[in-house]
């Protein structure tokens, strides 16, 4: 399967490296580039690709008005953004997006979050559970059956850690039903926490006395991370794990 990509970065040498890194990777057609939010916002109309690379720092729109366009217009679309841009600007679209990767990283991270977004689930399995804390230990339980019945090769307790936290946060915060998904892309897997709560979760520092908590956890464990609004309201918080993270983590007691 070829994952179509459109670039979006106001500086062509990137792009081109981009792409040329696609190219040599394999499995990916570059089906248009723009330098521009206006000039994005037209390619993803007229190519509709799998993947956006997207820089928020563009002329004419940029941040949060391009991404919302591009919704419009190529709602299939994953969105990827690969920036310069940090701070609280940066930080506004984290978690409304696909995926995220600072330019400061390789290129070569890049390339492995967009084989992700756009390779083939493998496998995937669902179960709701209700807003109690019976639920957390639930979760976990469903992940480890389902990963190890799947082959993944990563690391099996951050992943339980990951998809515990995840819950925790829906039942603390949300107080309504929530969907677990998991879904296995080759060698990667993605976990995602639905349900219908308000509000976006960010992650909170508490402190050097109990610095593993919640999405900063996660932060630390999972590849990347994020939160999407989800059909008919409420919000998909969702992690990806993979077998390249490191093999132990410091927050393990």
């Amino acid at each position: 399967m070829t994952v179509r990509v459109l670039l979006v970065d106001d500086v062509p040498e990137l792009r081109r490296l981009v792409a040329t890194t696609l190219r040599l990777r394999g499995g990916f057609e570059v089906v248009g580039e723009a330098g521009d939010g206006e000039r994005a916002v037209a390619l993803a109309r007229e190519c509709q690709p799998d993947v956006v690379v997207l820089d928020l720092g563009l002329p004419r729109l940029q941040g949060q008005e391009v991404l919302t366009l591009l919704r419009e217009v190529a709602p299939g679309a994953k969105v990827a953004v690969f920036t310069g841009l940090g701070g609280a600007r940066g930080d506004a679209l984290r978690g409304w997006v696909e995926g995220y990767v600072p330019k400061g990283r390789d290129v070569a991270a890049l390339v492995d979050l967009l084989e992700d977004l756009g390779g083939a689930e493998r496998h995937v399995a669902v179960l709701d559970l209700p807003p109690e804390p019976s639920s957390i230990a639930a979760a976990r339980t469903f992940l480890a059956y389902h990963a190890e019945r799947w082959g993944y090769r990563g690391n099996l307790y951050d992943a339980e850690l990951v998809v515990g936290e995840l819950a925790s946060n829906a039942v603390a915060h949300a107080g309504t039903p929530f969907t677990v998904r998991l879904a296995l892309t080759e060698d990667a897997l993605r976990i995602e926490v639905a349900d219908g709560g308000p509000g976006t979760p960010d992650p909170v520092f508490r402190g050097r006395n109990d610095p593993w908590h919640g999405l900063t956890l996660i932060s630390l464990l999972a590849h990347g991370w994020g939160v999407l609004p989800a059909d008919g309201g409420g919000k998909v918080v969702w992690a990806r794990v993979a077998p390249d993270m490191a093999a132990s983590s410091s927050a393990r007691p």
